[in-house]
């Protein structure tokens, strides 16, 4: 019988903050491989109205992190680029489990668009040939026997080989995949067996709750086609080990660790902290769980039309402490090196504090600084909050 949830609310947040690795930075030469392995994956984006996602979610987490940190861990192998729920830095332990998908498109399943075999044989002969290549290697030369060589559909080959396993990412050139033979970036490829649907499905359970703590059978198959009835076999005999526990929230069966439990004397010593996240950080992405477990509603905004959108284009959740206590949109202006707070929406029941103003003001100088702005600037707000930030 699933019993009712033995935390408090409050130690449920600090729960997921304690393994979402915010409240504790990783330091040291490991640190990034350190994170990725706690928090499964960092999702990649292309947005670059400020730093890019995936940096900005390390940031949050790794001490002193800077964007070259992650260039050298996939270049020393402790990283590797590929799919999660969506294009994502993955730790080099979950290469195996990368297969599963792997296999699947060698053996007709598309990804995003049907494969052209013939331009796909081409595309991986020339990278044979001469190397890593980029995208726009394979801008047509304009010459009719070299049409072919049309950058879209080239592209589209090369993105099918990389989903494929056949072609991975060596490194980024100004954020461009550079694509090499599977066997030249990971030479050990060939040695790992792919994961039985048991196997891969008890991997997204320990990953899931390795990095989120608690998590619903639809929060630990989060956008994994085809694994809900495997999910549900393997949590039932996990239950049936004592590997798991459950408790319900909301009218739903949770699961977590039966070792669970907060460390370093939380929930009393959560930091005086604010952090911004980023809209693809791992603590967010899934905006159902969010509003369940922080009661915090959040949309980007990036896809609406401008007339629609109530905070900007590309707003960050602000966090402090272990509560979600509104939203800022943002902007680097990387010519005057200056960091635009275009619209900072803190909620009305937030209280004003001295403690609060302090850390927010660390967080701004900070994540100014980590984008490379010499200061900061607060465009609009609310005059409660202007009156009492800026002045």
């Amino acid at each position: 019988m699933t019993a009712s949830c033995p935390f408090s609310p409050k130690e449920l947040r600090q729960l997921v903050l304690q393994h979402q690795g915010l409240l504790q930075p990783a330091s040291g030469k490991a640190a990034v491989a350190e994170v990725l392995k706690q928090i499964s994956y960092v999702q990649l984006d292309s947005i670059y109205v400020v730093e890019r996602a995936h940096h900005h979610v390390l940031y949050n987490r790794v001490k002193n992190y800077q964007p070259k940190l992650l260039d050298k861990a996939l270049e020393q192998k402790q990283s590797f680029e590929y799919w999660s729920h969506a294009a994502a830095f993955l730790p080099a332990e979950d290469y195996r489990f990368s297969l599963q998908r792997k296999l699947l498109l060698q053996n007709g399943n598309n990804h995003w668009f049907n494969p052209e075999q013939q331009l796909m044989n081409e595309v991986l002969a020339r990278v044979e040939a001469e190397g890593p290549l980029k995208a726009s290697d394979f801008i047509s030369s304009g010459q009719k026997n070299g049409a072919w060589w049309d950058w879209q559909p080239a592209k589209q080959a090369l993105e099918q080989l990389f989903m494929q396993g056949k072609l991975m990412v060596a490194k980024r050139d100004k954020f461009q995949k550079v694509y090499d033979l599977a066997e030249r970036v990971w030479p050990d490829h060939h040695q790992h067996q792919p994961p039985t649907d048991s196997e891969f499905a008890d991997y997204l359970i320990e990953r899931c709750l390795q990095s989120q703590a608690v998590a619903t059978v639809q929060q630990i198959g989060y956008l994994r086609k085809n694994m809900q009835l495997a999910l549900k076999q393997q949590l039932k005999q996990q239950l049936e080990q004592s590997r798991l526990q459950t408790f319900l929230l909301d009218g739903k069966t949770w699961y977590y660790r039966p070792q669970l439990a907060l460390t370093n004397g939380l929930p009393n010593k959560v930091p005086n902290k604010v952090w911004f996240l980023s809209p693809f950080d791992n603590l967010v992405i899934q905006r159902d769980r969010l509003k369940q477990l922080f009661n915090f509603d959040y949309q980007i905004e990036v896809y609406v039309p401008a007339a629609k959108r109530k905070i900007g284009y590309y707003s960050l959740p602000v966090l402090y402490k272990d509560q979600f206590i509104g939203q800022v949109d943002v902007k680097a202006d990387r010519a005057s090196k200056i960091l635009l707070l275009q619209h900072l929406v803190l909620d009305e029941q937030v209280k004003l504090t001295d403690a609060l103003k302090v850390a927010l003001t660390k967080a701004v100088l900070d994540y100014a600084a980590f984008n490379g702005c010499d200061s900061w600037q607060l465009v609009k707000t609310s005059a409660r909050t202007r009156d009492w930030f800026v002045g």
